[in-house]
């Protein structure tokens, strides 16, 4: 008798479907719950091979940096990558041949301490790999290659925080079936998925986990499940929600090449327009390589998918040539190649009861252009999973989940909005004149440029009123006080500016001591300390926070620094000389041994004066409170006496733990950065 696959039955707290960037950003963010608590079981499956592809997306706007620096990842990245330093747009003179009109920096100057930079989005996988099997300790680990086939939610038991209401089976593939095909050219190309661009012997074969064999299928129950498996998301197509939008009737080419070529400004970032022959946007990359997107002569039909089997790399540079010209243009070595057809649409539904969570390409589809695929991919899991680890950890009320989709699905649209204005301008044919309603205006092309150039930053993300965003007088319970701090718009991300360690006098950025580990922030902007009327309304701020019924004592579990859960961070507007650190009350401003709580907006030796209060809008006399999410994003201003609103705000989603640290400091406690 033939024995048919094995079958075996498991439980976890979190399965991750797909181990691309959005995937691997959730890991990387549950990580850290996993590193406070061991008894979180994560797990994330590929489906694809540990192969080694070429392609893919590179571009890392600003907001996206700031998180991987509050993730321990910016440094790395940003020594690996090619800077973006200048956009140089072309456009078709009176002879119809391209000329440069303009050049504009390709970051707004001042938005972020990043600007826009491009890597391989292989190397930057690598790096969240390393970076998840340290920080969890090799907990998590990508399973490869693993599909799922079946998707259950019992929606009686959704609300039940202890229940695994989410059934999956899963199967785990064979080695034949684990590696696409390419489409006809020996050149690597669109089909495949960079999910580990290494040249080390252990990422670059087919290999099931440990235990298991081919055909074996498992039976997963879950507490959560984020579908993270792209455009054509099998999660998504599972749940029923369907993706809105349209295409256009415009298929561009994309060569990663290192270019022979005569163009001026071939290493730099261009939009180049010709008078007939279509588009290129240059990206120039690292390793010598620049990425050419390349308008095609060939239309698509309405509600058709494209044969990309059609469209070669010498097709792509022929029509690539056209537009060049009078450059020369040729590639001297060609890494990588693809079609694609360009359209924009974006599910209704983020989530399925707050069990199953669907994020990146599979809720949002985009042309890639604008750099915004892999790195809004990016921010959907880096918003939703400080959530789910709060929940997952206890502390937070299952209700926080559902402002994932609330921030997120509004976002999602406005960038549909954008590109879908964007592609259309990119790809239609100069004006060749004010008459010419038909053509484009390279005009209003600029504008849109330069006007998009804010949101693709990420930067101009604001979140609407919510429970975890005080503003307007509509869903939360405490509204914030503007005027405090006339700069800082609640709901956008805490702009970062330099302050200096008043221990030592080190000059440091504010936005770097938001390390993602789960805790709210509390930054209390002090004021003139040195005036005595202020010192009293600090010490009464403190007084609060080391009192028994403070958010600090309610919401700590015992056992944990103070800081575990809502961290304080005191910026004064002195100088050094005129305070010192132990001015400041302790445990709560200034906790034992830990010299990284008190910082002073002041000149530094080497870096100047960053002027921070005033680059805030806050008075440098009376200051003010700033409640920041762990995701860095402005949940709060607050007056100093506006303590009522501290315990309403957290009382909205926080658990209260059934032993919580109160009051209470360990007088022996020796500080433990919670930094990686």
């Amino acid at each position: 008798m033939v024995q048919g696959p094995r079958h075996i039955e498991s439980s976890c707290d979190v399965l991750i479907v797909g181990a691309g960037p959005a995937g691997l950003m959730a890991a990387r963010m549950l990580s850290e719950f996993v590193r406070q608590d061991p008894s979180l079981k994560v797990r994330i499956i590929d489906k694809r091979s540990t192969k080694v592809y070429n392609g893919q997306a590179d571009g890392l706007q600003c907001r996206t940096l700031e998180s991987f620096k509050n993730l321990g990842l910016a440094d790395q990245i940003v020594a690996e990558a090619n800077d973006m330093c200048t956009i140089a747009l072309y456009n078709p003179d009176e002879n119809g041949h391209i000329r440069r009109t303009d050049r504009i920096p390709d970051t707004l100057p001042g938005i972020s301490r990043y600007h826009q930079c491009v890597l391989h989005q292989g190397r930057i996988e690598r790096h969240f790999l390393d970076s998840i099997a340290e920080v969890s300790d090799t907990r998590i680990k990508v399973e490869r290659p693993v599909q799922p086939q079946k998707l259950e939610l019992d929606e009686s038991k959704a609300e039940d925080n202890s229940a695994y209401p989410v059934k999956i089976e899963l199967r785990y593939m064979r080695e034949d079936e684990s590696v696409p095909l390419q489409f006809g050219h020996k050149v690597e190309n669109g089909l495949f998925r960079s999910n580990l661009q290494t040249q080390e012997e252990e990422d670059s074969h087919y290999a099931l986990p440990e235990g298991m064999e081919p055909d074996m299928v498992e039976t997963v129950h879950a507490k959560y499940v984020i579908g993270c498996d792209g455009g054509h998301s099998w999660v998504r197509r599972t749940l029923g929600f369907n993706m809105i939008g349209e295409q256009t009737d415009y298929i561009w080419g994309v060569l990663d090449a290192v270019p022979a070529s005569n163009f001026p400004d071939i290493r730099s970032r261009c939009a180049i327009h010709s008078a007939d022959s279509g588009s290129i946007m240059i990206i120039p990359r690292e390793d010598g390589l620049v990425r050419f997107y390349v308008q095609l002569q060939a239309r698509a039909k309405q509600g058709e998918r494209v044969d990309r089997t059609a469209f070669t790399p010498e097709v792509v540079i022929e029509n690539a040539k056209k537009i060049f010209h009078p450059y020369s243009f040729d590639v001297s070595r060609l890494d990588w190649f693809t079609a694609y057809h360009i359209g924009q649409r974006v599910t209704d539904k983020f989530s399925k009861n707050e069990r199953i969570f669907i994020a990146g390409d599979a809720c949002h589809t985009h042309s890639p252009k604008a750099g915004q695929g892999m790195n809004t991919s990016m921010m959907d899991t880096y918003n939703l999973c400080w959530k789910l680890g709060l929940v997952l950890t206890g502390r937070a009320e299952r209700s926080i989940l559902k402002t994932y989709e609330s921030e997120r699905q509004p976002f999602a649209q406005a960038l549909i909005d954008f590109d879908h204005q964007f592609s259309r301008l990119f790809s239609g044919r100069p004006a060749k004149d004010v008459a010419d309603e038909m053509g484009v205006s390279m005009d209003a092309f600029k504008e849109a440029f330069v006007k998009g150039n804010k949101f693709a930053s990420g930067t101009a993300i604001c979140y609407d009123a919510s429970p975890i965003v005080a503003k307007g007088d509509k869903g939360c319970a405490i509204t914030s006080t503007p005027s405090l701090a006339k700069n800082i718009e609640v709901g956008t991300r805490f702009e970062s500016r330099q302050v200096v360690r008043h221990s030592e006098g080190l000059p440091i950025e504010l936005g770097d001591l938001l390390y993602m580990n789960g805790a709210f922030r509390l930054i209390l902007f002090a004021g003139n300390a040195a005036d005595c009327t202020q010192m009293a309304r600090i010490q009464k701020f403190a007084a609060y926070l080391d009192s028994a019924n403070s958010v600090i004592s309610k919401y700590t579990p015992a056992g944990q620094h103070r800081n575990a859960t809502i961290e304080t961070i005191t910026v004064h507007s002195n100088t050094r000389e005129e305070v010192e650190m132990h001015d400041f009350p302790a445990p709560s401003l200034f906790p034992k041994y830990d010299y990284d709580k008190i910082y002073a907006d002041c000149e530094s030796w080497h870096k100047g004066h960053a002027h921070a209060y005033d680059h805030y809008g806050i008075d440098r006399q009376k200051g003010c409170v700033v409640v920041v999410r762990p995701d860095g994003y402005v949940a709060a201003v607050l007056d100093l006496e506006d303590t009522d609103k501290l315990d309403a705000y957290f009382g909205q989603f926080m658990v209260a733990p059934k032993n919580a640290v109160g009051a209470n400091q360990d007088p022996d406690w020796t500080f433990k950065t919670q930094r990686a």
